[in-house]
């Protein structure tokens, strides 16, 4: 018998079956979301996509080391981001911050836990998309729009690299250039001549800069463009490196390096590439016999910014003059002056006999935060004291430092000590004008004699003061200063630059040693080094002379000798792409003892003032003097009305150092090394 179904039951029936699909249908979506929220917490880690976190330490953007990043994440530098083409780690890193070691880039960067030697076994491979780099810059500083991917580091000795993997795009160009440097593991114990050698890969090398800040290269053809996939591979075997680049669309490139032979121990095994680039700054080292032979290396991975804030006058190749915002994380990553990297794919091969590379990061860990102090770049500063630009002396330089006026900084090249002084201050009993500057603390007289030496660069003169006055915006960076009597100055070394010039004076002054007991007629005569001699004024207070055609620009590097033997000073002035200039002085016999002997030099500066004296007949002959060395501000804010020569009229925010300071009033001069010891029979 078969069973009736009515209207009631069958709308029944479909009720029910209709709550069963929406059940389904609800624990079907349930179940999706469930899967989406497991797939999303199973890429939220960097070690989830590439699982190799355990064999580095990880260094942020803000100079921390985080240790191992297994599990670790950071919003600001690391972290994972999915697109069309997967999952990947993202390395992301300002142009300003805090960093790591001696150097003058931030960087977000994998740096491996043991190190090896080149004779091991030792590989790394990546593959990733570069998707920015910074947008500022000066086009002229070849690590400018830059960003190292990977690396071999050295952890010890110097600690140089022998390998950088870049990648550069300047703005406003499609495509960029990836190229890989090496650098020397330079001969012997300084290592402030080091210079790396570039290889073009996609585009160019290193070496390819723009004519002006500006102004860049044409864009190179065979580059890869942000976001576009590369992959490299790094293998060490047998003291040789070999590398591997690739990319879909580009020739695959090859190349081999030997890493315990140097080809570069002769100085004229020097590159032209490298003579264009580093020679002009000074860094024109050679490199071990052995090169990187029995040196502890590890790899590094990620990005390692080479555009900084650092400005191009300290050194051009390595000195972005970069927009940093003041180191304003947030305002970086806003208008695009930060690198950032994508790793989709990496690995890394160990050899079994490696070991700990703990050293290196329990030397580098927080360096930027170490003090180093002058005594420790400079040696000799046990032979000298300090009168500092607020007026206090310290007799006792070494392991001291003065944050506002002597202390150290690193350029990415070399340490250099900071000699800083505002337009006013306190000062010496006998001097209208301040001073950061050494006091040598033995005193000889001219028979006895003495040397000095000095390798230095002038950032900073005052941009205020009156064009008609001679010691306006000028600097003293070294000195012969008398002892007794007078205590006149038979030398003063000057770097004097107008405002709105790019080139600078050196320029060196003898005051004569007055006759008699009146030393009101005193007098200094100029003598033109490069560039102009003091007496090369302006006939109005806001108006500048022509700028001198073979002059030194603000850091611009030059050295000087100073040596006084038997009564003759000798002088030595030299500078990279300048004529050398030497002269020397009789200190011990005046050729000024009558008024007919004043020079029509003389005559111009000072007679005008009432300074026309002649000088004793032995000049300084028997008179107690000493070195001095450093920052002598030269330009200060006494009315001109008072004195045309040395009274500069310039600001000086009634003596507060710090507005001095931020508004250009003040000299700053750098010295990375000095010599100070007695006089040498000169070369024949």
């Amino acid at each position: 018998m078969k069973s009736k179904v009515t209207e009631s039951t069958f709308a029944s029936y479909l009720l029910m079956a209709t709550a069963v699909l929406l059940l389904q249908s609800c624990a079907d979506k349930k179940q999706k979301v469930a899967k989406e929220i497991g797939k999303s917490a199973l890429v939220t880690k960097a070690n989830d996509i590439i699982p190799f976190f355990q064999h580095w330490n990880l260094i942020l953007g803000d100079g921390s080391n985080v240790g191992q990043a297994t599990n670790y994440e950071n919003k600001d530098f690391f972290y994972t981001v999915e697109d069309d083409n997967g999952d990947w780690v993202v390395f992301k890193s300002p142009n300003a911050g805090n960093t790591h070691g001696t150097s003058n880039n931030t960087r977000t960067e994998l740096a491996q836990l043991k190190k090896w030697t080149p004779m091991m076994e030792a590989k790394m491979n990546a593959t990733l998309k570069v998707m920015n780099v910074s947008t500022t810059g000066d086009a002229r500083v070849a690590s400018t729009y830059s960003v190292v991917i990977g690396q071999i580091h050295s952890a010890d000795g110097h600690e140089n690299e022998p390998l950088k993997i870049f990648y550069k795009k300047f703005p406003g160009h499609t495509k960029g250039s990836v190229f890989w440097n090496y650098e020397i593991n330079t001969q012997g114990d300084d290592n402030s001549g080091r210079w790396d050698y570039s290889y073009p890969i996609w585009g160019y090398d290193f070496s390819v800069v723009g004519n002006d800040e500006n102004t860049f290269p044409p864009e190179p053809e065979d580059g890869i463009e942000l976001g576009e996939e590369l992959s490299y591979e790094v293998v060490v075997r047998d003291g040789v490196m070999h590398l591997k680049f690739m990319s879909d669309g580009h020739e695959t490139k090859t190349f081999t390096k030997n890493l315990i032979e140097s080809e570069y121990g002769e100085a004229s095994d020097m590159p032209g590439q490298v003579k264009n680039l580093f020679a002009a700054i000074g860094q024109d080292g050679v490199e071990q016999k052995n090169a990187y032979a029995g040196q502890g290396l590890f790899f590094k991975l990620g990005t390692y910014n080479q555009t900084n804030g650092k400005d191009p006058k300290v050194n051009k190749v390595w000195c972005s003059g970069a927009e940093t915002h003041g180191g304003n994380l947030q305002k970086q990553y806003a208008d695009g002056n930060y690198a950032e990297v994508w790793f989709k794919s990496a690995s890394i091969t160990i050899p079994d006999n490696a070991i700990s590379n703990a050293g290196y990061f329990q030397a580098n860990d927080g360096l930027s935060t170490k003090t180093v102090y002058p005594s420790e770049v400079i040696p000799f500063m046990d032979k000298f004291k300090i009168l500092l630009g607020d007026g206090t002396n310290e007799d006792n330089l070494v392991h001291f430092e003065h944050k506002e006026f002597f202390y150290t900084v690193i350029d990415g090249t070399r340490r250099w000590v900071v000699y800083k002084t505002p337009n006013s201050g306190i000062t010496s009993k006998n001097s209208s004008n301040t001073r950061t500057e050494l006091h040598e603390k033995r005193e000889w007289t001219p028979e006895e004699g003495g040397n000095l030496t000095g390798t230095c660069k002038v950032m900073q003169v005052s941009v205020s003061g009156d064009s008609r006055v001679a010691a306006s915006y000028s600097v003293v960076v070294g000195q012969i200063h008398g002892g007794e009597g007078h205590e006149n100055e038979p030398l003063k070394i000057f770097y004097k630059k107008f405002p709105g010039h790019t080139k600078g004076s050196v320029f060196w002054n003898y005051e004569i040693n007055t006759a008699g007991d009146d030393n009101s007629g005193r007098w200094d005569y100029s003598t033109a080094v490069w560039g102009n001699d003091m007496s090369v004024v302006s006939s109005s207070k806001n108006e500048y002379p022509e700028e001198p055609l073979d002059g030194i620009e603000l850091g611009e590097e030059f050295s000087y000798e100073v040596n006084v033997y038997k009564g003759i000073m000798y002088l030595t002035f030299i500078s990279e792409g300048h004529e050398t200039k030497t002269f020397t002085k009789n200190l011990i016999a005046s050729e000024y003892i009558n008024k007919s002997d004043l020079p029509s030099q003389v005559k111009k500066l000072f007679v005008p003032i009432g300074q026309d004296g002649t000088e004793r007949a032995t000049a300084y002959k028997g008179e107690l003097g000493y070195f001095k060395q450093g920052a002598y501000n030269q330009t200060n804010g006494k009315s001109p009305d008072t004195n045309m020569v040395w009274c500069a009229g310039a600001e000086i925010y009634g003596g507060d150092i710090a507005l001095q300071y931020e508004n250009g009033c003040y000299t700053e001069v750098w010295f990375r090394e000095a010599s100070v010891g007695p006089g040498i029979p000169p070369k024949k």
